[in-house]
Order: structure tokens, then sequence, then C-alpha cells
């Protein structure tokens, strides 16, 4: 059976197998079928309705990555099985919350930006040139991570327009779909993978820049607000490979429940030539004068944290 498959562990070491939570569709209509691209899922818990929410990148089978979709699924039990609901583009109509008037009466002839990287285009992007283009149809949605606040409320956070920008995008209640609000944040930047966390009152995000399947220097930006403004910061990685996130890129940051002020930096090392052989990197996120770090540890157990 193929699709996103479920495993569980009490001290994350030893991990159990659980099944295929969420299996593809066998209706070749459906455009989540055998040979579509499923990336980066993730799975919150509604209180409200008591379901597990998963939401993933989904690309159409044979289209390579032009679809740039956001999937939603859902289930009673967080093994699954789940019920695909369905993909689309997100916020379709809706400018971002953060973009002035001025902005968004902007008129721009993509004819006049076919060439792309020059100092012009990127004004442009930053002026939300893929904003419009997407507004009629959504906007695109790449990378990903799930976000749920003190509060209840939770967000979609993803990487847009691109690759260019990333968005936080709010869910509804019932965390099935978006409300219309979301922000963009480091426009033109280009970052993806993006993971999150609030500390002490501050929003925490660190994301990767976009060199394909080769790993490349963290990012990291901070703010008091999840709606921002962002400010961003110097690599938090530091030491040998740290220019290169030690070969990895961010996927996750967990909180580990029933420890005192304790983060996993959790990261994906891609094996290309054999995508089925790819490892993990889960680093402690330590900090000095309240600022996120990390640094490579070649062994190390949750008395780290002690």
């Amino acid at each position: 059976m193929v699709g996103i498959t479920c495993y569980s562990s009490n001290d994350l070491l030893n991990w159990i197998y659980k099944g295929v939570a969420l299996p593809v569709s066998e209706d070749e209509n459906s455009d989540f079928v055998k040979g579509s691209v499923m990336e980066r899922p993730k799975v919150i818990y509604n209180p409200k309705t008591e379901k597990y929410v998963m939401w993933f990148h989904l690309e159409l089978k044979g289209k390579g990555y032009s679809a740039a979709r956001a999937a939603v699924a859902v289930s009673n039990k967080i093994t699954g099985p789940y019920t695909y609901i369905g993909s689309k583009r997100i916020n379709l109509g809706q400018f971002p919350y953060n973009m002035p008037e001025n902005i968004r009466n902007l008129n721009f002839n993509l004819q006049d930006f076919e060439k792309w990287w020059t100092p012009e285009w990127y004004k442009a992007v930053e002026n939300g040139l893929f904003i419009k283009k997407d507004l009629n149809g959504g906007q695109m949605s790449r990378d990903m991570t799930l976000y749920v606040d003190d509060d209840g409320k939770a967000y979609h956070i993803y990487a847009s327009e691109e690759n260019l920008t990333l968005h936080i995008a709010e869910l509804t209640d019932d965390f099935l779909n978006h409300t219309g609000k979301y922000v963009r944040v480091a426009p033109a930047g280009h970052n993806e993978a993006p993971t999150i966390f609030k500390r002490n009152g501050v929003y925490w995000m660190i994301t990767s820049g976009c060199t394909g399947w080769d790993p490349n220097e963290a990012r990291m930006f901070s703010s008091k607000s999840i709606w921002g403004p962002w400010k961003q910061h110097p690599n938090p990685c530091r030491g040998n490979k740290s220019e290169i996130t030690f070969g990895g890129q961010g996927t996750f940051i967990q909180k580990i429940e029933g420890k005192e002020d304790a983060y996993l930096f959790m990261a994906d090392i891609w094996r290309p030539k054999n995508p089925i052989d790819g490892r993990y990197a889960w680093l402690p996120i330590q900090f000095e004068n309240d600022v996120p770090f990390i640094e490579w540890i070649d062994e190390w157990n949750f008395d780290f944290f002690n």
C-alpha cells in the first residue's frame, strides 16, 4: 500500500511502524493517486471537533512541481485511517493582511518580467508580482508546517510565490480551511522549509534557502506577533558545517513534553539519488541571551535539558 505512513515512539529513539495512515486513491481521476508527490505532512489535533487534521504539500501526477497545492485529510485517530478531503491553492482572491493599499493597487505586466533574477524583477516580486499573478487562482503552497498557538488558533505556514516568499495563513476553527487572513514573511527572500516555535512570548522561525536537494545555510526570524513584523537574525547554526545546516534542512521544531524549556530542531538529510535512504538530524536548540542557536552534537539524550 502506498501513501503517508505513521510511526510511534515513547522516547523518540525507538519507533514502531503503525501502518499507512493515508493511502493514495485508486481512482485515477483523483488528484491524490500513486505517482502524485506528497511532501511534509503535518498533523494537529482539534479539541473542538475531536479530530486529527493532516495538511501536506501535494503535486499532481505527471505535472512536476507546477500545481503547488495544499491538501487536507481528517481522522478520528492519530494513526488513521485518514479521510482525504481534497487539495487546492490557497486564499483565492485575498490580498495579504500586511500588504499596504498602495502596493495592492500596483499593476504589473508579467511580460515585462520574463527575465528573472534582475534587480527590477526582485523589486516587482517584493511588491507582489506573484501575489497578483495568482490572485484569482489561489496562492502557491509548497514546503509547509502547521502551528497551534496558545489560544488554540492554528496556522498554515508555507513557501509561496514561486518559493520566493513565506506565507502565514490562519486556519478556520475546524482546521480544515483557511479564513482568508494571511501575511507575507521576507518577501522575495527565497525561503522554504519553515519551522516555528514560541518561547517567552517570542515566535522564532527557522527556514532554509532554496537550493533544490542540496543543503544550505539556515535563516532565522523572530516576532512578538504571529502576524509580524518579522526580524531576520544571523544563521542559528554554529560550528563545523553550520553553513550547510550540518547537511540537513529543517522540517519541524518539537517542544519536548515533560522538560522545561526544551525544543528539538528536526531536519531531513536528503539523498536524492536514493530518496528512500534519506536520513534525519535531530538536535537540541540552545539559547544565548534568549536567542536560539544550534550546534552539532554526535550523541546526546534528554539529560541534556536537565
